[in-house]
């Protein structure tokens, strides 16, 4: 289904994404720091959900993509690539706040706590993006079935996330005074980070004309 220069691409994309702050990462950081690890462990639980719930439908949208609408693959191609730049000028932008301006936040019930992760999850549309753009990259959909592999994908995906947020989530305090004390390492980060997606996104428009030139 997968060649493993494909797998092993993705697995270098997914883990990028994955150790680039976003708001669900500050988040599960602030809860950390706020009221302890565990706290932060059941609110990355909830972040899990949103993550499942975008992968799913993820999965059954590309899947009915491929089915219904012909040259899908193309112009996925291009959203995607797109997205990808958009990411990359995120990550390098002059007068970017830095993710790690911590918020307090009060002492929370286990139950609430799990919600309030899902909730900001579900509620971070970048997410959405980030499934719809990146899994069709690396779909094809002429070898087994375009919803298994988008489920295939997407665990890989989520497996990335919540390794490394989980990390944060325990070793947070620890990490927010290493970065805090050393801004030049969060700007090689960002620019490392841009650098990637920029040239995958560049990557992919290529490749999307070359598909539609051939079509």
């Amino acid at each position: 289904m997968h060649t493993t220069g494909s797998l092993y691409g993705f697995l270098v994309i997914g883990g990028m994404l994955a150790i680039t702050p976003g708001p669900n990462m500050v988040y599960v950081m602030s809860r950390s720091i706020a009221q302890g690890r565990t706290a932060g462990l059941i609110s990355l639980a909830g972040v899990m959900v949103g993550y499942l719930f975008y992968m799913f439908g993820a999965a059954f949208g590309i899947t009915t993509l491929f089915m219904s609408v012909p040259y899908a693959g193309t112009a996925l191609g291009v959203v995607g690539a797109a997205y990808l730049l958009y990411l990359a000028w995120q990550a390098v932008r002059p007068g970017g706040r830095s993710p790690f301006e911590l918020k307090t936040l009060p002492n929370e019930q286990p139950l609430r706590l799990l919600a309030m992760g899902a909730t900001t999850s579900v509620l971070n549309p970048k997410l959405a993006m980030l499934f719809v753009s990146l899994l069709p990259q690396f779909i094809d959909y002429r070898h087994g079935s375009v919803f298994g592999q988008s489920l295939f994908l997407g665990s890989l995906l989520i497996g990335a996330f919540a390794s490394a947020n989980g990390l944060v989530a325990i070793c947070s305090s620890g990490i927010a005074q290493f970065l805090h004390g050393r801004p030049a390492l969060l700007l090689a980060q960002r620019w490392a980070m841009g650098a990637v997606l920029g040239g995958l996104g560049v990557q992919m428009l290529v490749e999307a004309s070359r598909t539609a030139g051939v079509a």
